[in-house]
């Protein structure tokens, strides 16, 4: 069974990476207020975040297919999501889960007009049932979760990527998996999250797949 072939599923997701594509707009309108915030000492990211708020920001299919295919050799039941966007990422998670027998993807996202948008489009591919979305402060959100992990998925705000990990991390067992999307254009920032993933051999291993703009795939040993 391969829910990415429901057309139910696949047609959400057709939809969903073809509205994404127009992201370009969002980065365009966000210049002006990126070039003012940088000359007064801003980052880039402060400094967008405002027009953010409508960017799908989102993996790409590619990475979706190998999110759905490490969860179905994983035969995970219990997967977490830090950063649900417009829930491109989650659909791809939630159907590995149906598909595994059932389960729950937790996921989380703090920006409300993005939780609207995500629940509406886990009711358009008809896997609202195996998604448990909590709105809020990840660090918060994310506080409490029943049992152990079977693949934890980054991403969201960069600088909370480590923080998230540190919290969810007595609910790794061995074997495990935990994933952080976009590690070369923020690699300054993810650097921290990178030492730690790399720089524990008996905790982690780990390396950099070349998928997106790079996606860090973690197993802890």
């Amino acid at each position: 069974m391969n829910s990415l072939e429901d057309p139910r599923i696949a047609a959400v997701l057709d939809d969903l990476h073809r509205a994404a594509r127009r992201d370009t707009r969002v980065f365009l309108r966000a210049l002006p207020s990126v070039a003012a915030g940088l000359l007064r000492g801003r980052g880039v990211v402060d400094s967008a975040k405002p027009h953010l708020r409508d960017a799908f920001i989102p993996i790409d299919a590619a990475q979706g297919r190998v999110l759905y295919q490490l969860a179905r050799a994983q035969g995970a039941r219990r997967i977490v999501e830090f950063g649900a966007s417009f829930g491109i990422s989650t659909i791809y998670l939630a159907a590995a889960v149906r598909d595994n027998g059932g389960g729950c993807v937790v996921t989380t996202e703090l920006e409300p007009g993005k939780v609207a948008g995500a629940q509406a489009n886990y009711r358009r591919a008809g896997v609202e049932a195996e998604i448990e979305l909590r709105a809020g402060d990840a660090l918060e959100t994310l506080r409490r979760i029943d049992g152990p992990i079977d693949i934890l998925f980054l991403d969201g705000w960069k600088e909370a990527c480590l923080p998230v990990l540190r919290l969810l991390e007595p609910h790794l067992l061995r074997g495990s998996c935990v994933l952080c999307d976009d590690t070369k254009p923020f690699r300054r920032t993810l650097k921290p999250y990178l030492d730690h993933v790399r720089g524990n051999p008996g905790r982690y291993v780990s390396l950099e797949l070349p998928l997106g703009d790079g996606l860090e795939f973690s197993v802890v040993v």
